[in-house]
C-alpha cells in the first residue's frame, strides 16, 4: 500500500505560480513512478504530469507543457508540481498518483490516489 497526501493548493491570480507537494508513505517510494492528475467540476479526471522512479523520464499533458514541471525527492519521499503562468482553466482539484511505471501512471490505471488539493486561478 502507498499513502499519498497532497498540499500546496490555494487561490492565485492568473499568471501566478503555485507549487504542489505530495508526501508518500508505505511501500518504498523510490520504486514507484509518480504523477499528477486534475479534475474540474463536471469534468473527468485528466492526466497532468508523470515522472519515472529515478526521475529520468517525465511526461506532460500538452495543455501544461512549458508551464508545469514535475520533480521528485526520493530522500524525502516527495513529488512536486511547480505550476507557472497559471490560467483560469487550470482551476481543478489536483491529485497525486503512484504506480509501478510511468506508463501505468500516465494511463491513470494505478489505484493509488491522494485526497486532492484545490487550485483556483482567478482571472
Amino acid at each position: 500500500q502507498v499513502q499519498l497526501v497532497e498540499s500546496g493548493g490555494g487561490l492565485v491570480q492568473a499568471g501566478g505560480s503555485l507549487r504542489l507537494s505530495c508526501a508518500a508513505s508505505g511501500r518504498t517510494f523510490s520504486s514507484n513512478a509518480m504523477g499528477w492528475f486534475r479534475q474540474a467540476p463536471g469534468k473527468e479526471r485528466e492526466f497532468v504530469a508523470a515522472i519515472s522512479w529515478m526521475g529520468g523520464r517525465t511526461n506532460y499533458a500538452d495543455s501544461v507543457k512549458g508551464r508545469f514541471t514535475i520533480s521528485r525527492d526520493n530522500a524525502k519521499n516527495k513529488v512536486y508540481l511547480q505550476m507557472n503562468s497559471l490560467k483560469p482553466e487550470d482551476t481543478s482539484v489536483y491529485y497525486c498518483n503512484a504506480g509501478v511505471s510511468i506508463v501505468v501512471v500516465t494511463s491513470g490505471r494505478s489505484g493509488y490516489w491522494g485526497q486532492g488539493t484545490q487550485v483556483t486561478v482567478s482571472s
